[in-house]
């Protein structure tokens, strides 16, 4: 057949099929997935694979989810093609705009693109390592408008840097366009915020699509550090939760939750706090609690454990960066990088279940102490969510916690 072989899946289970995929060496990554217009994705695959693929066992690794082969002639470019393709196109307009101010294109010009950005609906967010050379500002508004024809956008805005505010608000600053609120779709919610007041992590897109995948009905959740509603969203859209309670002390992140409760139809099962979540009253109510705050949110631990049914306990979600050690390769033979790659993975798993079972350990000790009884703990689950930065890994532990 013409066209190129994909798996169409579900949106909201295409993470995990992506996942099964790859684990087979079927998924081609070389080709980006495809969002269809009735809410399913197609995972692109290897044309060698396609006779040994097995529907059934692919189904049943997720859950009996519904999946078929079908060839789709649009094109599926590479994630690499694309941008090669969007940065020629911002190059040639910019060289054109150079001459018209007498100027020669350079390749420190070139090096002084932005080599990443972020895309929210017609607004793409640069990052504060371009534009930077002198003679750009000899464009004025001129290169901004150039800049976004360019990118395909109709708003531009950069950001400097992450304030030290105790809200890590961004520091962003609008380019082009009239106002700076944007709308982001992931998994069927939908994410509106201020770009100038409020962060958006696409790098959380795994956790959240696990929390989607939650069974939670029936449950009261509590989201201790709720932001825009990254977490709080999925539990109530996917997750089934009855009740929601979210926390925030950001007034400019509470304002867009609210906003996003009611664009999603869920505002009737959420109860938001704004301020300081060590000063809320509630306690005794969680048959979970999301603790989703990096570096730490140590900080939430006692809340955490107040919160929790003293009859029945429940479940902690708890978000930590762990910093593994750096391995002295100078006292060890040579190995090859496969090994030394496995062995890496091995030496953080180890430092991931020591500090849960140091976290687990302080949670029962908090727990005795505020409810006067004896607990348990189990570790259910220790998830990687994304590397932070070198040797260090946003990591999440569930941690089932029960009276005895």
């Amino acid at each position: 057949m013409d066209g190129v072989p994909c798996l169409r899946v579900s949106q909201c289970h295409a993470q995990n099929f992506r996942k099964c995929l790859q684990s087979k060496g079927a998924l081609d990554l070389s080709l980006c997935l495809l969002k269809d217009l009735d809410e399913t994705v197609l995972l692109p695959i290897l044309p060698s694979c396609l006779s040994q693929l097995n529907l059934q066992s692919l189904r049943n690794m997720v859950a009996s989810e519904p999946c078929e082969i079908v060839w789709s002639q649009s094109p599926l470019l590479s994630k690499k093609a694309r941008r090669r393709a969007s940065g020629t196109k911002l190059e040639e307009i910019l060289q054109e705009l150079l001459e018209a101010y007498g100027e020669r294109w350079s390749e420190e010009l070139r090096g002084d693109l932005p080599c990443n950005f972020q895309r929210h609906g017609d607004l793409v967010l640069l990052g504060d390592n371009c534009f930077s050379l002198p003679l750009w500002k000899k464009m004025d508004q001129q290169l901004w408008t150039a800049v976004a024809k360019g990118l395909g956008a109709k708003r531009l805005a950069k950001m400097s840097r992450i304030a030290r505010d105790g809200f890590r608000s961004p520091m962003v600053t609008m380019l082009l366009g009239e106002h700076s609120w944007v709308t982001h779709v992931d998994n069927r919610i939908r994410y509106e915020f201020d770009v100038t007041k409020c962060m958006f992590s696409a790098g959380n897109i795994t956790e959240k699509l696990r929390v989607a995948g939650f069974d939670c009905r029936g449950e009261t959740v509590v989201d201790l550090y709720a932001g825009i509603g990254y977490f709080t969203l999925p539990y109530l859209v996917h997750a089934g939760a009855s009740h929601v309670h979210a926390c925030e002390w950001s007034p400019d992140a509470v304002e867009a939750l609210q906003k996003n409760l009611v664009s999603n139809g869920v505002f009737d099962r959420c109860t938001v706090h704004q301020g300081d979540n060590r000063q809320l009253q509630l306690c005794d109510i969680a048959d979970r609690v999301n603790l989703g705050l990096i570096p730490s949110s140590e900080d939430g631990w006692p809340v955490a454990c107040r919160l929790l049914k003293r009859a029945t306990g429940g479940i902690l979600h708890i978000h930590q960066n762990v910093t593994s050690p750096i391995q002295n390769t100078a006292t060890i033979p040579a190995i090859d990088d496969a090994t030394q790659r496995t062995s890496g993975k091995r030496a953080d798993r180890e430092v991931w279940q020591a500090w849960a079972d140091d976290t687990a350990n302080c949670i029962i000790s908090f727990l005795k102490d505020i409810t006067g009884a004896a607990w348990t703990t189990n570790i259910q689950n220790i998830q990687h969510v994304k590397s932070y930065a070198p040797h260090v890994h946003h990591i999440v532990l569930d941690l089932e916690c029960r009276p005895f």
